[in-house]
């Protein structure tokens, strides 16, 4: 995700960290191409383009703009759902952290183990939506544990079923009451919920077809633009075409970033700075000293 301070009116105009120009660049320089030959072919023979008319380009790009923003809301909502359920994630590891200090039996090692759990479920939620083989979970999971975890198809699910596990072999054991084992449920359940809904934005995207007809309509609005304003505007044709080709083409491009909030451009979540957050508040509820820094934006890009 871009991170930067707010610049200037001036600066906007050249920056290209974080634009979506460099994505949709070649289209612009075909429009332009496009445009440029039409512009050509109309100096040359002035009457075989004269009876063309704007009009039904202002008619279409006007249902085109419309269906864009349309589409680029669905996408932010994805976004943004995917961002609340990372945040109620963080939450939810920094309470169930502070949980099993104060609420398992006196064992520190169980303890331990339960807390670090917590960062395993992170770092394998994440590796998961991101579709990486990220084994960073690994670090904070025994080697017996971690050999059951390594195999399976949904990592995440096992480390919560063994953490299900140690909470019910200390209940049975006596050494927690009925209300501590509800609460410690809750918040597992609470993980499970989020990655089920990060899961669900994964797995249904917006419909490939409606895709596909945004994409297709604005490639045939921007080429087919130039052969209805080329008599109104002659030379300065290409430059218009160019900048309502970026305009569209870059709506189009942004919503596609959007639409995957899990993955790796510039635009998606930084699941990686998230999960050391919670690797952080997991640490100092073990109240370990040596921690890691929270990760920072890197040429603004955070990760």
């Amino acid at each position: 995700m871009i991170v930067r301070p707010r610049p200037t009116a001036f600066s906007l105009i050249f920056i290209m960290r974080g634009s979506i120009l460099p994505t949709v660049l070649p289209r612009v320089i075909a429009v332009m191409i496009v445009s440029a030959s039409v512009t050509w072919l109309h100096h040359k023979t002035p009457r075989l383009l004269a009876d063309v008319t704007a009009a039904p380009f202002t008619l279409l790009g006007l249902a085109l703009s419309i269906f864009l923003g349309f589409r680029n809301n669905a996408c932010y909502e994805r976004w943004w759902e995917g961002r609340r359920q990372w945040g109620q994630l963080v939450a939810e590891a920094r309470s169930l952290a502070r949980d099993f200090v104060t609420l398992l039996p006196e064992d520190p090692a169980l303890r331990r183990r339960c807390v670090r759990r917590i960062v395993a479920f992170a770092h394998a939620l994440r590796a998961q939506l991101r579709d990486t083989p990220d084994e960073a979970a690994r670090e904070f999971l025994p080697e017996p544990e971690w050999a059951r975890v390594e195999p399976s198809r949904s990592r995440p699910d096992i480390i919560q079923l063994t953490q299900a596990a140690d909470i019910a072999g200390a209940y049975k054991e006596g050494g927690m009451p009925d209300v501590f084992v509800k609460i410690l449920s809750d918040r597992l359940w609470a993980m499970t919920t989020i990655q089920t809904a990060c899961e669900r934005l994964k797995s249904a995207p917006t419909p490939f077809t409606y895709t596909l007809l945004l994409h297709r309509t604005a490639w045939l609005f921007c080429l087919l633009l130039p052969f209805g304003v080329v008599g109104t505007l002659g030379l300065g044709t290409p430059l218009l075409t160019a900048i309502l080709a970026y305009a569209f083409f870059g709506l189009d491009a942004l919503g596609e970033e959007l639409e995957e909030p899990f993955g790796t451009t510039q635009n998606a979540l930084p699941l990686s700075a998230m999960v050391r957050a919670i690797e952080i508040a997991a640490g100092e509820a073990l109240g370990e000293t040596d921690l890691p820094a929270a990760l920072l934006p890197e040429a603004f890009l955070l990760l």
